[in-house]
């Protein structure tokens, strides 16, 4: 190809890269969508959700590096983070249950912080709609020191239910999946270093029912994540 062509081409789709490039860098700093293949997060997040991913609500970033430019913030108790896994490298959604110097403990299924066993209320109307199964899980309101959102169990399947207190190391966090009976979290994978945080999740931009023909669910558009 000579360089006149080159020369042509470039100039008919330079356009078209330019606006590729900054979307891509626009994801990579600011803003993205997650995929949820799993459903350790059930009932707040289910399988099919496309969540919105806050990029820069800790941190912003220098494009497509992890060179941090500006330290906005620090996750807190119940925020829905996007995390790689120190374990594996995975992309993950899980809920900050406890910060740094937090002493966090669950005993038979009761997460408690710094010795105080938190508060599970009743469900809130509704809650599991988007499960087939909805009648095989136990679902409760955690009120996890001022943030309350939903949990799920899941009675009789195997599950780590207790754990001695600890103490959360100085730049790492406790997460936890909603559904604790069926999630690959801190009890399993340890503490989350914090510039393994990718993100904060804050909606579910659409979702789509992967188990009918991923039909649009409509009432999951648009909502607000807790």
């Amino acid at each position: 190809m000579d360089r006149t062509r080159i020369s042509a081409l470039w100039k008919e789709w330079r356009g078209t890269l330019l606006f590729l490039l900054l979307m891509c860098a626009f994801r990579s700093s600011f803003a993205d969508i997650y995929n949820v293949p799993t459903g350790s997060m059930k009932p707040t997040v289910v399988e099919g959700d496309r969540v919105l991913t806050e990029k820069m609500a800790y941190d912003l970033r220098l494009p497509f590096t992890p060179v941090v430019l500006w330290h906005r913030a620090d996750p807190q108790r119940g925020d829905i983070v996007v995390l790689y896994s120190p374990e594996d490298g995975m992309r993950l959604l899980k809920r900050v249950v406890a910060v740094p110097g937090d002493v966090v403990a669950m005993h038979d299924e009761t997460v408690s912080i710094d010795g105080v066993p938190m508060q599970y209320l009743g469900p809130l109307q509704g809650e599991g709609d988007a499960l087939p199964d909805v009648s095989s899980y136990e679902f409760k309101q955690e009120d996890l020191t001022g943030h309350r959102h939903a949990v799920m169990f899941t009675p009789g399947r195997p599950a780590l239910r207790d754990f001695a207190p600890v103490t959360v190391p100085a730049g790492q966090y406790f997460v936890m999946g909603d559904n604790r009976d069926n999630s690959k979290d801190s009890r399993y994978i340890g503490f989350i270093p914090r510039a393994a945080i990718a993100g904060r999740a804050f909606a579910v931009g659409y979702s789509l029912d992967p188990t009918h023909h991923y039909l649009p669910r409509l009432s999951r558009s648009f909502q607000a994540l807790h």
